[in-house]
């Protein structure tokens, strides 16, 4: 009898851990997952059938002994609101390479464009220059750095770049912090968006299912390999807008514009309106990510329709209700 692949999420509670978790065990996997309070974090995750044990990311200890048995470490933790992440990211990236290197373990990271600016606009790929214009996109290069020198050494990692993510549990995600209000029927939609620039957004479900595809690629992997996702391209900049407005069903629902006037005026209270404030420029030019490569070695991008992904995420959200009606009003 064959013994099952063994993986290791950390960030199994947070919107891309939990969806990586929950395709690899559909595809038969074994898979733990690390959390400080592995009971809480099963109650919060009924569904979600992992081995929850007990530790903490910042512990070296704690990811090594998790990590035992694992051939795949998908490192998908982030402090809580942004807090403290110039702080905990690079420790966190730290142990679990160091987990990888004593369980010969690859290592799994989502990416985003944080990492890349304006020089490499419009069209990102895998190989364009990575000049960021901000805090959080030098962490995300010096991250992807630690892992390209790690497997100079025998340790074998995985970068997958997406654009914004939507889908059930998205967590610190444009979509639920400020396109709509989660938990509430859909009356208005805020579209971040400068009138007519294109903006990438990724699917959480289609993202795993990308990342599961790549690891079940081992044997054709280099030992430091990246991957860009296509996703969902919003050529005009309010289709996003327009799909969750289509897929609400509700009479007279408004598109409008953020107040980034408040986003300004409270970033140095507020953690999260501080780190919008600081990616609006991602909204005010076009960033699309060149999917070729993984087209040339998948065969194909995994992608699911815009107006089911977006129901899916409103589902999730409990954003919708049997109102009927489809119009559009522009605030």
């Amino acid at each position: 009898m064959m013994t099952r692949p063994a993986a290791l999420v950390l960030g199994a509670t947070g919107g891309i851990g939990g969806q990586v978790a929950r395709t690899l065990l559909q595809r038969g996997w074994r898979v733990r997952a690390l959390h400080r309070d592995p009971v809480a974090a099963a109650a919060r995750r009924p569904g979600l059938a992992v081995e929850w044990v007990g530790g903490d990311a910042m512990d070296a200890a704690d990811v090594s002994t998790a990590a035992r048995g694992a051939s795949v470490i998908v490192h998908a933790v982030n402090p809580p609101g942004y807090r403290d992440w110039h702080r905990l990211v690079l420790p966190m990236l730290d142990h679990t390479i160091a987990a990888a290197r004593t369980h010969g373990a690859r290592i799994v990271l989502p990416g985003n464009v944080y990492n890349h600016g304006p020089d490499a606009f419009p069209l990102l790929r895998e190989d364009s220059p990575q000049h960021p214009v901000t805090r959080k996109g030098r962490i995300r290069v010096e991250m992807e750095q630690r892992l390209a020198r790690a497997a100079t050494t025998g340790v074998r990692s995985l970068v997958v770049r997406a654009g914004d993510f939507f889908g059930p549990d998205p967590g610190n995600a444009w979509f639920s912090q400020a396109l709509v209000k989660p938990g509430r029927p859909v009356t208005s939609v805020t579209n971040p968006n400068d009138p007519d620039v294109g903006h990438a957004w990724a699917y959480l479900p289609d993202v795993a299912e990308t990342m599961v595809r790549l690891i079940e690629r081992e044997a054709d992997l280099a030992a430091f390999e990246t991957f860009h996702m296509a996703g969902h391209w919003d050529a005009a900049g309010d289709g996003m807008a327009r799909a969750i407005v289509r897929v609400a069903g509700r009479p007279g629902v408004t598109i409008g514009r953020p107040a980034w006037w408040l986003y300004r005026l409270m970033s140095p209270f507020i953690t999260v309106f501080r780190e919008m404030q600081e990616l609006r420029y991602l909204w005010q030019q076009p960033v699309q990510l060149d999917n070729r490569r993984l087209v040339a070695f998948l065969g194909a991008e995994p992608h699911t329709p815009l107006d089911e992904a977006v129901r899916t995420t409103l589902q999730a959200l409990g954003c919708l209700d049997a109102a009927p009606g489809t119009s559009v009003a522009r605030a």
